[in-house]
């Protein structure tokens, strides 16, 4: 037997640490998320509009995925992207999405840049006066937010990006090559909006080990710790916690971003407009991970040469796609860094 063969002893002991890990997780639900206050907005969209943090801080608005729960952004204490940004003294505003309804099948991403983005940056610009709004865009919030800057460009005083994909082609992009030829205007026409149980599905395929096995087994660790479990628990219910991707906009990101490649290849046409990054001339910072599986550097790092930005800031995190919101090198160096370019830049 090799030396680093586990015995028989070292496994029964690991199995007994594991089934203790699992009960005490039991007991701990359900965990809470969420660490900072908020409060709710009148809105005119479908989105609901919180605001976190004092009306005298520097504006910005987040706008997250359509296919995740932005409370990833802050899930406790520790780890919330939202509370650092508040303790730095920024004023932040955030859209939840919510639930994609039956007749939502028809919302295109054009209402969401109209009917949601547009109208929220009308309510934020009304409470803060006169101080200028940033927008920090998340995943394909991020792209989203980008679009948005080309299109109103006048709108947006500084423009942030976390794991962001403006190239959708690259060829480390894995969900490109799964997209690539799916016919999602039949999918669409069968289904309606897109349950969030298939896109679970699709995401968890791309790293079955890490997300599976290797993520599990992990839980033998936490058997006496139960903030490390709380923790574990708060990613787990935001990992399976998803919405349903409304059948329009679902096939138009498709269609435009990843079959096309409309954003990267100038040919994108939203709200009745060509989409052309280069008329947003304002400050950029560009966050990404070295190691992400769903929004490859590669794909990251095409927005410096696609914007007309003459002030841009490029910043790469080791680790994977979620290091970016969760981890304790981004929430020690990532996040005083952007607070601190925020305030140079407003």
């Amino acid at each position: 037997m090799s030396r680093d063969t586990p015995s028989a002893d070292d496994l029964l002991e690991r199995q007994s640490r594991l089934t203790r890990a699992l009960h005490r997780a039991r007991e701990l639900q359900p965990v809470s998320v969420g660490s900072t206050p908020a409060r709710t907005l009148p809105h005119q969209g479908k989105a609901t509009l919180y605001r976190y943090g004092p009306e005298q801080g520097l504006p910005l608005l987040i706008i997250y995925s359509l296919v995740n729960r932005p409370y990833i952004l802050d899930l406790s204490r520790e780890r919330s992207v939202i509370g650092a940004l508040v303790q730095g003294g920024i004023s932040v505003y955030l859209l939840d999405w919510g639930n994609p309804g039956p007749m939502d099948r028809f919302r295109r991403l054009d209402d969401y840049i109209e009917d949601e983005i547009d109208r929220a940056m009308d309510t934020i610009a009304l409470e803060s006066v006169s101080k200028p709004v940033s927008v920090l865009g998340i995943c394909q919030g991020g792209t989203l937010a980008v679009c948005y800057a080309a299109l109103r460009a006048e709108r947006v005083r500084n423009l942030i990006t976390l794991a962001t994909p403006v190239d959708f082609q690259t060829p480390q992009d894995t969900l490109y090559r799964l997209v690539r030829h799916v016919d999602t205007e039949r999918l669409v026409r069968v289904m309606g909006n897109v349950p969030a149980a298939a896109l679970n599905a699709v995401f968890t395929s791309l790293k079955p080990f890490q997300l599976f096995c290797r993520r599990y087994l992990a839980l033998e660790d936490m058997d006496n710790d139960d903030e490390a479990l709380r923790a574990f628990l708060r990613l787990e219910r935001w990992m399976y916690d998803s919405p349903d991707q409304a059948g329009a906009a679902f096939v138009q990101f498709t269609r435009d971003f990843y079959q096309a490649n409309g954003l990267a290849a100038g040919t994108l046409r939203l709200c009745g407009e060509a989409v052309n990054p280069i008329r947003y001339t304002g400050p950029l910072f560009n966050a990404y991970a070295a190691a992400d599986h769903l929004v490859p550097p590669a794909a990251a790092k095409a927005l410096a040469n696609l914007t007309g930005s003459g002030d841009y800031r490029e910043a790469e995190l080791p680790g994977g796609h979620l290091s970016l919101f969760i981890s304790r090198r981004a929430h020690r160096g990532l996040y005083p860094t952007l607070v601190e370019w925020l305030h140079r830049h407003t």
